[in-house]
């Protein structure tokens, strides 16, 4: 029997009339460019001859592209950054770990947390069983005597109930102490400003201090700084008693080393220019490079108390000889002013001291000038280890002007530059040691071995 051809087209037009109209609308050029081999290759960067294949990918490379960046800012991905191998799996999988090291530990934890200020306690709920910890957050876990002046922050997580909230916070808190040895220059950006630096700078500026042990003069003191890393008010805890809740956070600064940034260190990628720059930034200073300075200055800290000059007006006449302008600095209120001073240094074609706190403003040296170190008996490792081999990652020349047992005070105390105390530095307790290196010696500079140092210096200008 025979279909009537008719009744045939009238069953199917609906279904052609609607082919046509998706053939209109909708755009099957992509048919003709799924192959695979061609699609991974543009997105590798090998460049198809087809314009339409590009156009195509490249829409699709720009969308890839924009989930990847809304990723690596996602606060989920920027936590992850602190921690490495097992940990960040961990992160993933508990929502808190901890990375305890020689000097510090930090504690990332991407979970919603509350914090009361009251009693310093985070709180985390998750699936695991119920654990408590301690972090005391200063990097210097190895001094035992300083932390106890650290505020510990007790950590609980587990079946815990998040408090009731007083304040909803849609940024991570981070939180560490300004106790420890505040009023040294060394320590204040050591142990707080750089550690500090490392762990909140990938966040650009959206996080919440939470400062323990709040020190009004460290705040003002690295006021400018502390305000381009965080846009929002600091927390302090001995007035803000309440309960605040955050989408994560940070207990703890990480700490690459002394007066030290390592990019390949996590969170990664920073770097000591990166960080004067940071600090040039901060405190207004006009100076990036040394060759910028018309006049070669020298700025000698003179010290007033332990480890002076004993000729320092010699050491002055003799750099004026060589065609130095000599800036002595030696006023407690001229260095205490951070700001002022900063400027001074950055002003500066070299800049000599003795061994102490205060060569750690070498940060703030514009590129290209000169750090020349007096290095006194005893303290060869502390010299190197705290302020030589920082000044090279800063892109300053470093000299070392190494005393003679006989340029040093402690030979006329004990009768004889080759006294014991004077050849082996191993036999004295640290505490003893402390009291003759640090605090007891003063030194009285050979002033032709000095000249030859200026010299040097003059020559890598």
């Amino acid at each position: 029997m025979k279909r009537d051809p008719r009744k045939l087209f009238s069953r199917t037009t609906p279904l052609i009339f609607l082919l046509v109209i998706l053939l209109l609308y909708v755009d099957f050029s992509w048919i003709r460019f799924i192959r695979f081999d061609e699609f991974y290759m543009e997105l590798a960067g090998t460049q198809c001859i087809s314009t339409s294949k590009t156009t195509s990918i490249d829409r699709l490379k720009i969308r890839v592209n924009e989930t990847v960046k809304e990723y690596q800012d996602s606060l989920d991905f920027l936590l992850s950054r602190l921690v490495k191998g097992e940990d960040q799996e961990k992160l993933q999988t508990t929502g808190f770990v901890c990375n305890p090291e020689v000097h510090s530990i930090h504690c990332v934890t991407n979970k919603p947390v509350g914090i009361d200020t009251r009693s310093m306690t985070v709180s985390i709920p998750s699936n695991l069983a119920d654990q408590e910890s301690v972090v005391r957050p200063y990097a210097r876990r190895e001094d035992e005597v300083l932390l106890r002046s650290v505020t510990p922050v007790r950590i609980l997580q587990g079946n815990v109930t998040l408090p009731v909230c007083q304040y909803n916070h849609q940024i991570p808190a981070i939180i560490f102490s300004s106790s420890g040895f505040v009023g040294n220059i060394f320590h204040e950006i050591n142990e707080i400003l750089i550690p500090l630096y490392i762990t909140t700078k990938m966040f650009k500026s959206q996080v919440q201090f939470i400062l323990l042990d709040y020190n009004p003069s460290f705040v003002r003191k690295y006021g400018k700084a502390l305000d381009k890393l965080s846009d929002y008010p600091i927390i302090n805890p001995a007035i803000n008693k309440s309960v605040h809740c955050f989408p994560g956070g940070v207990i703890g600064l990480k700490f690459h080393g002394h007066l030290s940034l390592n990019s390949s260190d996590i969170p990664k990628g920073h770097s000591m220019q990166e960080f004067r720059q940071f600090l040039r930034k901060s405190f207004g200073l006009k100076f990036d490079h040394v060759s910028q300075i018309r006049r070669p200055t020298v700025m000698l800290l003179s010290r007033r108390t332990m480890r002076r000059f004993l000729n320092e007006e010699e050491m002055v006449s003799t750099m004026e000889e060589l065609g130095f302008r000599v800036i002595v600095i030696a006023r407690a209120k001229t260095i205490s002013n951070l700001r002022l001073f900063a400027n001074y240094i950055n002003s500066c074609s070299v800049f000599v001291g003795i061994h102490g706190a205060g060569l750690t403003n070498e940060l703030f040296l514009p590129d290209g000038a000169v750090m020349v170190q007096i290095d006194l008996i005893g303290l060869a490792w502390a010299a190197a280890t705290y302020y030589g081999n920082p000044a090279r990652a800063m892109n300053v020349h470093y000299l070392r002007y190494k005393i003679e047992p006989e340029e040093s005070s402690i030979s006329k105390v004990y009768g004889s530059p080759n006294h014991t105390v004077l050849t082996d530095f191993h036999w004295l307790s640290v505490e003893a040691g402390r009291e003759v290196y640090l605090n007891g010696q003063n030194v009285r500079v050979n002033i032709a071995r000095f000249r030859e140092t200026m010299v040097q210096a003059m020559s890598l200008l």
